[in-house]
């Protein structure tokens, strides 16, 4: 296979670069059945996890509903009767082939200390367009006119980070007032913050990773820099601007009126400045434009006929995804075998098992996913010294086969306790073996997706690949629970025995560990369904595989600079 050097990519890019890869054929599988129906003596905890579900799955559907409504209703008539725009989702609907996209991050910026600012503001994820996967940032001025808070400006940035990892064209469409500014500190001075946004969009030209920005509505301040950076801009006549400083700031330093359209319009920059390449009378014939200029990419895809075949060609499970739901853990507590999970997650509930009869309380082997092969690791209990060891030997041979990794991962509550010089020696061992697990994690250069089916707590979250492990994707179920230790269980991070303090810090726990909480603060990629998960894998299996299609990936020049 040929290999090419990117600067800032994974080195996972460099294997997943050869546009010959689509060509050849998978070896076919004979992986045995999992067979793992639910027994009689397990149903009082499936029923209770399915209670649990079911209050969840309302709370994330109340959730939804308030992210789609926006700004609310008078921010959405003042956009769409006043300023004539088209609301973010409709303007999706123009650019994406179809409204099957994988949204990231949909619950970002609510119960945040500065108010609900519903989807950050702004909507990102990966859709595709002419049939290449694309990422999207996407604001919504009906959220706070389309001004940016802290949470915005993270949002964006993992987009970006999205794109990177996995080599995916950046569509930008731009509609924003600027920085918010009694929280500048917050936006504006630090590493990750405002200003990597035009870093990474130099860095990702660099690497050949196309930028396409539209511009559909305000370009203020900051804002202003993303469509001059941008590979091609495109720009809508009359509701397009692009400004440091708007007319009212004219105004105040010089005295003189001028215009949004005379200052900083569509004919100016498409005319005059050359900020834009491309001038659209209305937002339809700028997302026209915008489409076209996405099929000038060099990329050579698979036969659409081939490419759907392939998508559908994996067995459905033998068992309903709808059970899911009961397997999901309301607590540690009422775990079931995670066998049964994977079971209803994998091609035909096929499974070739790896190191069965040792450190049992990892889970690991091959399957396929829509077709897919990937490498499965799952906790099936505390990660314990032979568990680990385990664990590190997978991933390692994954890594070696160019397996990508999917993680489901449930973790311990708490840590173990050192009672006895016999458990202090056998945690000293465990200590050591996570810790080579860790390593293993960290330096596999292959596609990594985890999915937190159940806790999130403690280092054993950082040996299944958690958020600062850095997978490709990240999702939570609603059950999710993630902090440092489990709700219920803080008295083992207390020195002495203090009931007030406990009490105070598990109800802490309680309301920080939800995965609403963590959605929130973008600790993830966002909180999926679980009889969800298969086709949500089934996507980001696709999005990972495509950077094979791209024909050109050396760097032959620098970054586009504009006139």
């Amino acid at each position: 296979m040929q290999r090419c050097i990117l600067r800032f990519a994974e080195p996972f890019s460099v294997r997943y670069a050869s546009s010959e890869a689509g060509n050849r054929k998978a070896l076919r599988s004979a992986f045995p059945v999992l067979e793992r129906p639910l027994q009689p003596i397990q149903r009082h905890v499936y029923e209770a996890n399915l209670r649990n579900s079911s209050a969840c799955q309302r709370k994330y559907t109340e959730l939804k509903e308030k992210v789609m409504r926006g700004g609310g209703e008078n921010a959405i008539a003042r956009h769409t009767q006043r300023n004539k725009k088209l609301l973010v989702r409709e303007r999706l609907s123009l650019l994406l082939d179809d409204d099957d996209f994988l949204e990231l991050s949909p619950f970002a910026g609510l119960g945040l200390p500065y108010g609900d600012i519903p989807s950050a503001g702004c909507l990102t994820g990966v859709g595709r367009i002419n049939g290449l996967w694309c990422v999207f940032i996407a604001n919504d001025a009906t959220v706070k006119g389309g001004t940016a808070y802290p949470i915005t400006v993270k949002k964006q940035l993992r987009a970006q980070e999205v794109a990177i990892q996995n080599r995916l064209p950046c569509v930008y469409l731009v509609d924003s007032g600027g920085a918010f500014l009694p929280l500048q500190s917050e936006i504006f001075p630090d590493k990750n913050q405002g200003g990597r946004t035009f870093y990474n969009e130099a860095i990702m030209s660099a690497m050949k990773i196309p930028q396409v920005a539209l511009v559909c509505g305000s370009c203020t301040a900051g804002g202003a820099y993303v469509p001059t950076m941008a590979e091609e801009a495109v720009m809508v006549h009359r509701i397009g601007t692009i400004f440091l400083g708007g007319p009212p700031l004219v105004k105040a330093a010089t005295g003189e009126e001028v215009s949004p359209e005379d200052l900083g319009g569509a004919r100016l920059h498409a005319e005059v400045s050359g900020c834009v390449d491309h001038f659209a009378w209305e937002e339809k014939e700028a997302f026209d434009q915008t489409r076209n200029i996405i099929s000038t990419l060099n990329f050579q895809l698979p036969e659409e006929e081939e490419d759907t075949a392939k998508r559908r060609a994996g067995e459905e499970p033998l068992h309903s995804s709808e059970e899911l739901l009961g397997l999901a853990p309301q607590n540690y507590s009422h775990t079931l075998d995670v066998k049964m999970i994977v079971s209803r997650l994998t091609d035909g509930s096929r499974f070739q098992e790896f190191k069965a009869r040792y450190g049992t309380t990892l889970v690991t082997g091959f399957a396929k996913i829509h077709g897919n092969l990937v490498g499965i690791v799952a906790n099936n209990g505390a990660l314990t010294y032979e568990a680990a060891l385990k664990g590190s030997h997978f991933v390692q041979l994954c890594d070696q086969r160019d397996v990508p990794l999917l993680f489901l991962q449930n973790t311990a509550p708490a840590a173990a306790p050192t009672l006895s010089a016999a458990q202090a020696e056998m945690n000293s061992n465990r200590l050591k073996a996570q810790g080579s697990m860790m390593s293993a994690v960290a330096c596999a250069s292959v596609p990594k997706i985890t999915v937190v089916i159940g806790g999130c707590h403690g280092a054993e979250s950082y040996a299944m690949c958690g958020r600062a492990f850095d997978p490709n994707f990240l999702f939570l179920w609603p059950n999710a629970r993630v902090s440092l230790t489990a709700p219920g269980h803080a008295g083992s991070l207390l020195l002495a025995d203090d009931d007030h303090e406990e009490h105070k810090l598990d109800k802490m726990l309680e309301e920080e560990s939800s995965a609403f909480f963590s959605s929130g603060r973008m600790w993830d990629d966002g909180v999926i369904l679980p009889q969800e998960t298969r086709k949500v894998l089934r996507d980001t299996l696709d999005i990972i595989k495509q950077q094979r299609y791209q024909v050109s990936t050396e760097k032959g020049r620098s970054v586009v600079i504009r006139m």
